[in-house]
């Protein structure tokens, strides 16, 4: 699976999209591989302050159920809706339609502590 160069990523295989103050994230083709069918995602709610690193959600599939951690600190301004119905959307389209929540950032800087695309290639090949 392709590792888009545009993202920004996490040794717990999460992503995120910077526009601006704001961050998109989601977690990786990786680890949606690796976790298979996804059957749940528990939200982030809308409002709730999120810390760099730290758990702030929680995806279930058939195999196991693990913890999202933020890319980013601040504050959830939005979470993807469309899962609490498909949650296969993270399956299909991780980096697209399967995001799990977009942040209002409150340390751009943050930034800084994550790998880019071939960083995290090679991160991957480490591990395994």
């Amino acid at each position: 699976m392709a590792i888009p160069e545009n993202l920004k990523y996490t040794k717990e295989h999460e992503w995120v999209r910077v526009e601006g103050q704001v961050g998109t994230m989601g977690i990786t083709g990786h680890a949606q591989e690796a976790l298979g069918d996804i059957t749940f995602v528990e939200l982030p709610k809308r409002g709730a302050a999120v810390t760099q690193f730290k758990a702030m959600a929680t995806i279930e599939s058939v195999k196991a159920a693990s913890d999202i951690y933020a890319p980013v600190s601040g504050t959830v301004m939005e979470a993807n809706a469309q899962l609490e119905a498909e949650p296969g959307l993270v399956n299909q389209s991780p980096y697209e339609k399967g995001w799990i929540a977009r942040i209002a950032m409150s340390d751009p800087n943050e930034v800084k502590n994550l790998m880019d695309a071939a960083s995290y290639a090679a991160y991957l090949k480490e591990s395994h």
